[in-house]
């Protein structure tokens, strides 16, 4: 079984309240590096990717970059999601070298949540991060994404803002109407620079009424590993409902081997949804 991305969650930890995030509901969890060094070890035998993100901002831990010279000692690349606000804790040489193959920064997060920074304050240190991967790193791609292009929970106005402040600092036009009316997914903003569209989801949830069945990717292209060391099918599963093995007492063969993963994977195979929440998940929609 091999996997085109293991998520590893290294904190739940985000340090924000976004509005669009739902409730945390564990205690707060940092992976030891010695865990990490084993969860990462293991992964290897599956991927050559990993996102250290599921719930937590991996950039909320000053000692990031011990978690990232593991990752490129397995000869693995990683990918970083952040909300940005933890940007000018980190030197942007550790955030644009190797092994980091991608850095996710949700622009939103500055717009569903209550902070005493204006917007032009939160976006000098990704801009500083942007200019410093332009002028010295061919790598990693910067993907800034504003997944908030829905009519339901649409912010227009803090949209219009953002384009100004992007629009001047890169240089390139962007017309917000153009957006909405066409249904852009990705605009290059500068070499592997982009700014990237979507709407929000709704998190999978046990409360949320039944989508019935479908297809999804989990446990297809990817499995998620929390701070606690359980294994999870989904990288939504932020709470471990689908809670598949730990790692700190089984080995990922043990895990991936088990009747309950070999039943979700037929399942998903067949387009059903064989655990509850993947019942009441309608993410899996846009699978079908």
């Amino acid at each position: 079984m091999k996997f085109h991305r293991i998520y590893i969650e290294i904190t739940n930890v985000c340090g924000l309240a976004c509005s669009f995030c739902p409730t945390k509901n564990l205690p707060s969890k940092k992976m030891s590096l010695e865990f990490f060094e084993q969860v990462i070890k293991e992964s290897s035998s599956y991927t050559k990717e990993v996102a250290l993100h599921v719930m937590g901002d991996p950039l909320v831990l000053s000692n990031i970059h011990e978690y990232l010279y593991i990752v490129k000692k397995y000869k693995m690349s990683a990918i970083i999601t952040t909300s940005g606000f933890f940007l000018n804790a980190h030197e942007p040489k550790i955030l644009l070298d190797t092994p980091i193959k991608q850095i996710n920064i949700s622009l939103n997060s500055f717009d569903k949540n209550e902070t005493s920074l204006c917007l032009e304050e939160y976006m000098k240190p990704i801009f500083k991060l942007c200019e410093a991967k332009l002028e010295q790193f061919h790598q990693p791609f910067i993907n800034l994404r504003l997944w908030n292009i829905d009519e339901k929970f649409s912010s227009k106005a803090f949209n219009e803002k953002l384009f100004q402040k992007l629009s001047a600092h890169f240089k390139i036009a962007l017309d917000i109407q153009n957006i909405y009316e066409k249904g852009l997914k990705t605009i290059r903003l500068a070499p592997k620079i982009l700014l990237h569209f979507d709407n929000y989801f709704e998190w999978p949830s046990l409360n949320n009424p039944l989508y019935g069945d479908g297809k999804c990717l989990g446990l297809d292209s990817h499995i998620a590993i929390l701070s606690d060391g359980r294994v999870v099918p989904c990288c939504l599963d932020g709470d471990g409902v689908i809670n598949l093995g730990n790692l700190h007492t089984q080995s990922m063969e043990d895990i991936l081997n088990s009747n309950r993963v070999k039943s979700i994977k037929n399942g998903f195979q067949n387009h059903k949804a064989v655990e509850d929440l993947c019942k009441r998940c309608s993410y899996k929609i846009r699978f079908n």
